[in-house]
């Protein structure tokens, strides 16, 4: 539901859909989804509001939980996000030692599209 709001501009209403699911999560403990939740929910922030500083805790959050559950697609895609971001405030060092362990970790599927974005943001931080 929140993806749809979010792609039809309604960004409010997208933070809504997020924050109430994440509160179920950790209500219910049920925290499989939180990296997913807290990725989405930084994206729709910076749409929102520009708010940058509260998308970035956002996605610190997404890297941390996927780590500790180990969902490596998950940290890979907050870790990509997290490093645009920075990329953008000129963090371009950071960035890359954010990414590039994370990247490392894959053996396969470098035809995925998480895997290419990872690829071509870690190019673009070396140049």
């Amino acid at each position: 539901m929140a993806e749809v709001l979010h792609l039809a501009g309604d960004f409010p209403a997208a933070l809504d859909v997020i924050e109430e699911a994440i509160q179920v999560a950790e209500e219910t403990g049920e925290r499989r989804w939180l990296p997913r939740l807290l990725h989405d929910k930084a994206h729709s922030l910076m749409a929102a509001t520009g708010g940058v500083s509260a998308a970035e805790d956002a996605l610190k959050n997404s890297v941390l939980v996927a780590r500790q559950q180990q969902a490596r697609m998950a940290e890979l895609r907050a870790a990509t996000s997290l490093a645009r971001l920075w990329r953008d405030q000129g963090k371009r060092e950071e960035a890359r030692d954010l990414l590039a362990p994370v990247y490392g970790w894959f053996t396969e599927g470098f035809d995925t599209l998480d895997l290419k974005e990872a690829k071509a943001l870690l190019d673009a931080l070396a140049s």
